[in-house]
């Protein structure tokens, strides 16, 4: 199997399948992909040098530690990752004359999202090989859509809310919420049964987000 293909397929399908969920409005194909492509690159990016910032100022050296574990999910990996999309998308596409309907908001931050995790899903394929690619087409790229999802649908209020900070604010903190458990669960891995927690979190996500979704093309402006 083509380790490229294995790595951009599932990431292919969510971009597709959020561009036909933006039912009464399409988004320009070249501001996606220019969402798209600062995901995969300016975020990775962000994310590397504030990691190796954290790392350098509290080193975690107890794999076994369930607190540095927890610190790890959620501060270095969560807040860490979704902030370096939130960034994307709060100063390239919230302030674009495109981004016009609280969908919108959805819709960027998962194009971003799906950026970061194209790069890094090709990392790991690369990697680890195949196996990896399967397992994480239905674990790691889903939990990233998902938490795009969350924050986009928060960040889509923003927009057209006079608590624009406030609603910002929300939405990256419920992603990283949703991500710093979902991580959480698998991290502390040489805890048995603990791979359900990270599932069940993943489950209640992506059940959010289809409401949010929902909730967006109700009340579409757009919406005929």
């Amino acid at each position: 199997m083509n380790l490229l293909f294995l790595a951009i397929a599932p990431v292919m399908i969510i971009v597709i399948f959020i561009y036909l969920k933006d039912k009464f409005e399409k988004e320009p194909i070249s501001f996606l992909v220019k969402n798209f492509l600062l995901g995969a690159f300016a975020s990775i990016l962000i994310t590397f040098i504030l990691s190796l910032i954290l790392n350098t100022i509290y080193p975690l050296t107890d794999s076994k530690s369930i607190f540095q574990q927890l610190l790890k999910a959620f501060i270095v990996v969560a807040l860490v990752e979704e902030f370096s999309k939130y960034v994307i998308v709060k100063y390239y596409a919230q302030s674009n004359k495109e981004f016009n309907e609280p969908f919108d908001g959805i819709v960027y931050a998962v194009m971003v999202s799906m950026g970061f995790a194209a790069l890094e899903n090709i990392l790991y394929v690369f990697q680890y090989g195949v196996s990896t690619g399967i397992i994480r087409a239905f674990t790691a790229v889903p939990a990233h859509a998902t938490f795009g999802i969350l924050m986009g649908y928060f960040m889509g209020k923003a927009k057209f809310s006079n608590n624009k900070l406030k609603y910002n604010l929300i939405g990256l903190i419920t992603a990283t919420a949703f991500h710093g458990a979902y991580d959480f669960f698998l991290f502390i891995n040489f805890i048995p049964g603990t791979l359900i927690g990270a599932i069940v979190s993943l489950i209640i996500g992506i059940t959010l987000a289809r409401k949010a979704i929902k909730k967006h093309q109700k009340n579409s402006v757009f919406k005929a």
